[in-house]
């Protein structure tokens, strides 16, 4: 008898109260005292107590279709009533479900709406999204008849349940604009805008630089909630919100969307489970702006350089010039260093290319150097040239990179061959001068035995002196002569091997990225 009238007081409780939120909480009391009543209450207690327990058994399911009930209107009201609103808004730190064995489905989309910046050293992306967020609230619930036509409402997100769906990339503080309320359906859908500036961690890859394509991952779940509280699925499909970015960043910024990729998976940590979204963003940088500043001026400086070896070897301003070109190369440099990208993970192939572009150019100086030593060096010394360096250069290198030699010059191997034996010539005396068109005059022996005069003497001796002055400077213009063709042969077969090294190398870097942007 003591059982059945606590179980009445508990309904009793329920049912007074004006208050439609307050009947859904006590709801769970009146159903924990009747299960006491079934269990604790014996045969006789049954038979006494029977007609009471039939008129608690009509409460609770009164109670239920209160729970149950919708939102009220009054005549000459559009929309719900401001009160059974403000029950709903009392309800907010609980999941707007009956059911609370049933999860709240939350659907997401998003529209990329700007990739406001792209940090490789830190490997951080910074993206500005339209968000839209939809989920089901059940307590608002309304008759658009019975509410003058009214089907949608707007209501202050502040005061409603929503779920905790987060972004698991985000690294960063929140600091976008809140949209402070949201769009409720007469079905209990709710609908909420908002714009999120999304600082998230992405693994960018920069070795192709300036023709890099990016893949960075946006995860969207619920922070606290597991699978059994709250579900997650996308609002639209994910080929529709990657045509509806690409119309907005089509013209924005350096970056291009390529696509957007998505799936629903499923996160499970220990024995909790989380449904999440996870959404890959292609997107390609674009390259205009780099090739423009970076790719043209170091092609030209490269150009001036290959060009700089039809100077004559023999001039000491080709020297200056590469030094020169170097110089403005490094300079350069260091002005285009905040363009390039800087990772400890790894040098994209564009800051290669730079170091190796500057390699080629001191590897030119270097062999205007050797070329200037050959020329100057060794033909100021009166060396002759070495019999190995005629064979190999003069003839076996300038037949293979088939060196023409000039019409008025007589091949050096030949003339080599063709050459008298200068010590023949030393019978006459240093101090006779013999014409090139006359035979030697025969000196009949002096029958008097007298001298020439002193006069005499010194002329001759004064000849003969300009004639080894002579000779010796045509054995130096012919020296000067050979040694020139040395270094031109020379020179020839650097270049050649320069514009080969220069060619493979472009041929290497255009290869590597053409494999980077395949993959």
């Amino acid at each position: 008898m003591h059982v059945c009238a606590c179980a009445c007081v508990r309904v009793r409780v329920c049912i007074y109260p004006a208050s439609r939120n307050r009947q859904c909480f006590l709801h769970t009391e009146s159903v924990w005292w009747l299960w006491r009543i079934f269990v604790f209450s014996g045969t006789t207690t049954m038979s006494l107590c029977q007609q009471r327990i039939r008129i608690i058994s009509g409460l609770f399911l009164f109670s239920v279709s209160l729970c149950h009930s919708k939102l009220s209107c009054k005549e000459g009201h559009s929309g719900p009533t401001h009160e059974s609103m403000q029950d709903v808004f009392d309800l907010k730190p609980f999941r707007p479900a009956v059911n609370l064995s049933n999860p709240t489905i939350a659907n997401i989309s998003f529209t990329l709406y700007a990739v406001l910046g792209v940090n490789e050293k830190t490997q951080i992306l910074t993206t500005f999204l339209w968000l839209r967020l939809y989920w089901h609230n059940e307590f608002l619930v309304w008759e658009p008849d019975e509410c003058d036509g009214v089907t949608r409402i707007s209501l202050p997100v502040m005061h409603l349940w929503s779920p905790d769906i987060i972004v698991y990339e985000f690294v960063d503080d929140d600091v976008s604009q809140a949209c402070p309320y949201v769009y409720v359906n007469h079905t209990g859908h709710i609908r909420w805008d908002r714009m999120l500036r999304l600082v998230s961690a992405c693994n960018l890859e920069i070795f192709s630089f300036p023709f890099d394509v990016q893949n960075c991952t946006f995860t969207f779940g619920s922070y606290m909630h597991t699978i059994r509280d709250v579900r997650v699925s996308p609002a639209l499909t994910f080929i529709e919100m990657s045509s509806n970015s690409k119309r907005y960043l089509e013209a924005s910024g350096e970056w291009e969307l390529v696509d957007i990729l998505g799936e629903t998976s499923i996160l499970q940590f220990g024995i909790d489970e989380w449904d999440i979204i996870t959404f890959w963003v292609v997107i390609k940088r674009r390259p205009v702006l780099y090739v423009v500043n970076l790719l043209i001026p170091s092609s030209f400086l490269m150009l001036i350089d290959i060009l700089s070896f039809y100077l004559p070897p023999h001039s000491v301003d080709r020297a200056s010039f590469k030094m020169t070109l170097i110089l403005g190369y490094t300079v350069f440099l260091l002005i285009m260093n905040d363009l390039l990208p800087s990772t400890a993970n790894g040098t994209p192939i564009i800051g290669i290319y730079f170091s190796v572009c500057l390699a080629l150019m001191v590897i030119s100086l270097l062999e205007t150097v050797i070329i200037t030593n050959v020329l100057h060096h060794n033909s100021m010394k009166y060396r002759e040239v070495p019999n190995w360096v005629r064979i190999v250069v003069l003839k076996h290198i300038a037949n293979l990179i088939c060196y023409r030699w000039p019409e008025d010059v007589q091949h050096p191997v030949t003339l080599q061959k063709d050459k008298p034996d200068i010590s023949s010539d030393s019978t006459s005396g240093p101090w006779i001068i013999q014409p090139a068109n006359q035979i030697p005059a025969q000196h009949p022996p002096s029958n008097e035995g007298t001298a020439a005069p002193p006069e005499l003497q010194q002329i001759c001796q004064y000849l003969g002196d300009l004639r080894d002055h002579l000779t010796s400077l045509k054995k130096e213009s012919e020296l000067q002569e050979q040694w020139c063709h040395v270094g031109y042969v020379l020179d020839f077969l650097l270049f050649r091997i320069y514009l080969l090294l220069i060619s493979c190398y472009a041929l290497v870097i255009i290869f590597m990225w053409c494999i980077w942007i395949s993959q």
